[in-house]
Formats: structure tokens, sequence, C-alpha cells
């Protein structure tokens, strides 16, 4: 799945307020090999319940920082047992045993916090990627969530060109809730990311 730039900012123009649902079966049925990553993140969920509504089989690659919160791990195994995920895990190199004892969790001042991203965040995703080699990535990136997510779109394109697809771009925390309320989906919001330590702070996924 190739297009240009102008192919892109017309199909955003053609896709704002279309259902997520159909955004998501157009970008499968044009895609070679589809994926969709999570970290089980607040309003996760929305993504991970339409895109497997979708494509019951799609890779879904869980990035796993080793840090999430006891209320995180035990919210993403009832998704991947309620909604049958075919999680493809993947962790740091290095435990998080070992980065305590040598390292500890950098603060953004730190001239190691670069170095600790890119353990327990950057390498992971970079060799989930590699081994999948997509060409269309869902995630569930939104407007408004921080400054460089803004100048997204439903569609753009990744720094490596996989058709990165947000069928929820648009949509609101409020809007959201709805939808999870619908269809009686539970959300989780005590996460924590080490790697941001701010919410409006990206990590280098998507920059």
């Amino acid at each position: 799945m190739a297009y240009t730039k102008e192919q892109i900012e017309k199909l955003n123009i053609q896709f704002k307020g279309i259902p997520p649902g159909e955004i998501i079966s157009w970008a499968i049925k044009n895609a070679q090999k589809a994926v969709v990553t999570t970290n089980f993140r607040p309003y996760e969920v929305a993504i991970l319940d339409a895109v497997a509504d979708v494509k019951k089989d799609i890779p879904v690659i869980w990035c796993d920082t080793g840090y999430n919160t006891p209320n995180t791990y035990k919210h993403a195994e009832e998704l991947i047992q309620r909604l049958g995920l075919a999680i493809d895990l993947y962790v740091p190199k290095q435990t998080s045993a070992y980065r305590d004892a040598v390292m500890g969790i950098p603060n953004i001042d730190d001239p190691r916090h670069a170095e600790f991203t890119e353990q327990v965040k950057l390498e992971p995703f970079r060799r989930a990627m590699d081994f999948h080699r997509p060409d269309v990535w869902f995630t569930n990136l939104r407007k408004g969530q921080t400054a460089h997510r803004d100048s997204l779109d439903i569609l753009s394109l990744s720094k490596d060109g996989v058709l990165k697809v947000c069928p929820f771009y648009h949509w609101s925390d409020t809007q959201l809730d709805v939808y999870l309320k619908e269809r009686n989906l539970p959300n989780e919001h005590k996460y924590f990311d080490p790697t941001k330590v701010l919410e409006n702070r990206e990590c280098g996924l998507h920059t």
C-alpha cells in the first residue's frame, strides 16, 4: 500500500466523520500486512475492539516496558482473553530489576533518559516492526494528545513509510466513553509510562 502525500490528504478529507470500522475495513482490504500496536493505556480498548471486529487474527504488538501498573497488567489480560487478541509480546533486552540497579528511571532532564527510552520502548518497537514488516499500522493516536499528534490525521506516513491509520483520530474522550459504554468495554486509567513523565510528551515512537 503506497500512497502519495496528496492522495493521503484527499483520503483524510473523505474519511473525516466516517465510522472507524469503515476506515479499518478499507485499510485492511488494501493492506498486504497490517498490525495494531498497543500499550493498554487508557482508551486503547477502543482500537483493539474495532480492529479485532474487522480482522480477528491481526497481529497485536505489545511492547511492554516492564513498568506497567498491576491494574494495567490485569486490564491487558482481561482484554486479551475477552477480545481473543493475537498478542505478540516484545520486552526490553534488559530486565527492569537490572536497570533499576544501574540506572533507575531517569527524569527527562537526565542525560541517561534517552538511553532509558531506547532500552524500554524504542528498541523493542523497532524489533517488532522489523519482524512483522507491516505496510499498515493501526494505532489509537488522537488529536489533542500532543503538539506532534495535532500535526497528523487519520492517515499519515511513519518515518519508515508505513501507513499509520488512526480511526479514532478526531474522537474526544467523551465520544470514546460512549463507545465503550455501548459495547460494555472496560477502560483503565492507572497507567504509567516511565519514558514520558508528562502526559503531553512524546516518547519517540510516533515522531
